[in-house]
């Protein structure tokens, strides 16, 4: 078996088995922390939709709670209205909450913050949500589900203590193109399952101009890793560069600090 059949097999789920499993673990993390329910962002995006319908599926509809949180000029309103739909698909509580002010406000009282500093001025977005999120956890006795992937995972394409920040990542097993799997089978609308992905940091911005590849390319060079090929025959399986490839492992190294707590150092 030649290395691309090897990775496209290896990238293959039985969707019904893993929708029982997840499911289960949703079910069983609720009921360990003696938590009501559950609070997720709810995008309007392949992922989180996702995990609405596995939360909804795990607990009842009435016991999870999907929250849009746009951000003006920013945030695509047709966005919202997939968060919406979704919501009102499964039948979940839903809320839009406007980020707009808290990130203004944050912004305000920084000495040093400046516009031209991209990513540290991005990610005051994703930290700003996940602050609201646990406040509905907290007044709701809920807990907040994560919505990342393992391939954004192994990459470190999040921000730390923002969308990294969940009690729960349900999907964290499960590459991008193995999740689209999934969400076929949960019956997620075709129209965000094919919807470019977009962490919606800044206007126009999309995962793969980000990442430097698609997550069709990505998934196969994280797979072909995991078997144990050889370097050459993975970026002649992904259709990539021997570059690309080592340029991801080297991605995954520098942002490994991002998936382990504070380290403590031995007395």
């Amino acid at each position: 078996m030649d290395a691309a059949t090897k990775i496209k097999k290896a990238l293959e789920i039985n969707p019904r088995y893993i929708k029982s499993k997840l499911t289960t673990f949703i079910k069983e993390r609720v009921k360990k922390a003696g938590a009501k329910g559950v609070v997720i962002g709810l995008s309007g995006g392949l992922d989180s939709s996702t995990i609405a319908a596995l939360c909804a599926e795990a607990l009842g509809a009435g016991r999870v709670l999907g929250i849009s949180m746009p951000e003006v000029g920013v945030t695509d309103s047709h966005d919202v209205a997939d968060a919406r739909k979704m919501a009102n698909k499964l039948g979940i509580d839903f809320k839009v909450v406007d980020i707009t002010p808290a990130v203004h406000g944050v912004r305000a009282n920084l000495t040093n913050f400046r516009t031209d500093a991209l990513l540290p001025a991005a990610n005051i977005k994703p930290r700003v949500r996940m602050t609201i999120l646990y406040c509905y956890a907290n007044l709701l006795n809920r807990l907040v589900v994560g919505s990342g992937n393992r391939s954004e995972l192994r990459a470190g394409y999040f921000t730390k203590y923002g969308d990294g920040a969940a009690d729960l990542l349900p999907l964290g097993r499960l590459y991008k193109t193995q999740v689209k799997q999934l969400a076929i089978h949960l019956g997620v609308p075709e129209q965000i399952i094919h919807k470019v992905p977009s962490a919606g940091l800044w206007k126009g911005q999309t995962d793969e101009a980000e990442l430097g590849l698609p997550y069709e390319k990505i998934d196969k060079i994280y797979v072909g890793l995991d078997l144990g090929l050889k370097l050459d025959k993975i970026a002649e399986a992904a259709g990539v560069k021997i570059k690309d490839v080592k340029k991801l492992i080297d991605r995954e190294r520098r942002s490994a600090h991002k998936l382990i707590g504070p380290e403590i150092p031995k007395l």
